[in-house]
């Protein structure tokens, strides 16, 4: 059996909704199509497809071999497209993981400008805030919000964020502005679950000291903007990247505490499974990020300190 031809065939019947169709578009006959279809199942052992005079579905198996298969066939394309060619559009389906307010905020309005550049590609962008395993999970790239970045993957840094601790102009009103470290153990705290270090909070002096405070939470949050409303709304006080709150540092609807303080800034880093065999649709992507994030980054300009 000619696997990459029974892969093409089984990716052609399902995209166009049955046997007949594919035949026409592949230039065979239905039963050259079922022939292919047949022996694939038996060569896996598995039942791939669900039919019956009226419909055609995906079995579970089917599914993930489709997907599979759809990529297979687009590097295929790609591979050929780059012996042939150099300057070969790169086009196939691009799965990327990103963290949910980051992707929202920053990410979000960058797609638009990708797809108009680059029309080939078809975008798959899964917005989690857990740590994804990138080849497992089946993803091409990863944007990870990182101290330590990865030792399993390739990375390249697209742009580097601060950490800031703030708190509303009410609640400091009301509760007093901490002068030291220390008196954090006075305040209302907001913890971020996915914090490294917990409800430790690792602070900085100018000349280098660390500072740890365990402080005491009210609230725990594993996502960032919720951290960030309940601080916008008085609740207490909150360390967040700028990438999420600078406006509200510009607008002062939040204020650093402790600004002789520092908490270690964070990367914002694109992950991918290798540096070897980089697909074009991969490289593109990334260029493409790092060229969007050159400079100062968006969320630390002109920032009232």
């Amino acid at each position: 059996m000619d696997r990459l031809r029974a892969f093409e065939v089984f990716v052609t019947v399902v995209a166009r909704g049955g046997f007949a169709r594919a035949a026409d578009v592949l230039g065979t006959s239905p039963a050259n199509v079922t022939r292919y279809v047949n022996e694939l199942e038996a060569h896996l052992g598995t039942r791939l497809l669900n039919r019956t005079s009226r419909t055609l579905s995906l079995t579970e198996g089917g599914e993930t071999l489709y997907a599979r298969c759809k990529s297979i066939l687009d590097d295929v394309a790609e591979t050929e497209g780059l012996v042939s060619s150099a300057s070969v559009e790169p086009r196939g389906r691009l799965r990327i993981n990103v963290p949910v307010s980051f992707g929202i905020l920053h990410l979000a309005p960058l797609w638009p400008a990708f797809m108009q550049k680059y029309p080939g590609i078809e975008l798959d962008v899964g917005l989690i805030d857990r740590v994804v395993d990138i080849v497992d999970e089946g993803y091409d790239i990863a944007i990870r919000i990182s101290r330590a970045g990865s030792t399993n993957h390739a990375a390249r840094k697209l742009a580097t964020s601060q950490n800031v601790l703030c708190a509303s102009p009410a609640y400091l009103a009301r509760y007093g502005a901490p002068a030291t470290p220390a008196d954090l153990l006075g305040h209302r705290c907001i913890g971020y679950t996915y914090a490294a270090t917990g409800d430790e909070w690792q602070l900085t002096d100018g000349r280098g000291k660390a500072h740890p405070v365990k402080v005491d939470c009210q609230m725990h949050t594993n996502n960032g903007d919720t951290a960030r409303a309940a601080a916008l709304a008085g609740q207490g006080v909150i360390w967040q990247p700028t990438f999420l709150i600078g406006g509200d540092l510009r607008a002062g609807t939040l204020v650093r505490v402790l600004p002789d303080y520092h908490l270690p800034e964070i990367d914002i880093l694109a992950l991918y499974p290798s540096r070897r065999h980089v697909s074009a649709r991969v490289r593109v992507m990334i260029d493409f990020l790092v060229d969007a994030f050159a400079g100062v980054p968006p969320w630390d300009r002109d920032e009232h300190r």
